[in-house]
């Protein structure tokens, strides 16, 4: 006669719980790690803007009108683990409250961690000053001077600039995030030479 096999034990129901319970934890453990590196790691996070010099290389003023050529010096700083792709960019100018000048900034890529250096030119197209008593606001400024011998810099206008960085950080490969940046900047300029008597962003 051949021997008899004991039967087979079943895994208890205790057994698989405990299974399922290590397998939980295991996985919210996963999770609170991939987000804990996400947050402090790879989080998207906006570039940043810094505007260095603003020059008029051209500038004219004839029969109350201005015209000139407008030129800003950026430098864009992206912090994120990832590149930065800018696609929609643009740098507009104001005077008086109301647009003088606009241009596109081109696509383009910025790499992880890296600074670069950008310069927008174009050409504003002559609009009349807002003289004061015109009843437009009073945008030519009273004589300036330079605050130690007195010298005279001449009757100064304003005018507005308003750079927008706007693109997307693919992070991992897999998720895509939206970013942007801005900064505005008020530009006082000389009337008398076009020359750039400061700014403030």
């Amino acid at each position: 006669m051949g021997k008899s096999h004991p039967p087979h034990k079943r895994p208890s129901g205790r057994t698989n719980l405990a299974s399922c319970i290590v397998a939980t934890i295991f996985l919210i453990f996963v999770v609170i790690i991939a987000s804990i590196v996400y947050f402090t790691i790879f989080k998207p996070k906006d570039p940043d803007l810094a505007v260095n010099a603003v020059q008029l290389p051209a500038f004219s003023v004839n029969n109350s009108t201005v015209s000139f050529t407008f030129s800003q010096y950026v430098t864009v700083n992206n912090p994120n683990r990832a590149v930065f792709t800018h696609y929609d960019s643009s740098l507009q100018l104001l005077y008086a409250g109301r647009q003088v000048g606009f241009m596109f900034i081109p696509a383009g890529k910025i790499a992880a961690g890296r600074t670069q250096y950008m310069a927008a030119t174009f050409s504003v197209q002559s609009f009349p000053l807002a003289l004061p008593g015109a009843g437009q606001p009073e945008s030519v400024g009273p004589t300036v001077t330079d605050g130690l011998s007195g010298f005279r810099v001449g009757p100064s206008m304003e005018v507005e600039s308003k750079l927008e960085m706007a693109g997307r950080v693919r992070v991992l490969h897999f998720f895509t995030h939206h970013v942007e940046a801005r900064a505005d900047c008020r530009v006082s300029i000389s009337v008398s030479d076009g020359s750039v008597l400061g700014f403030h962003c």
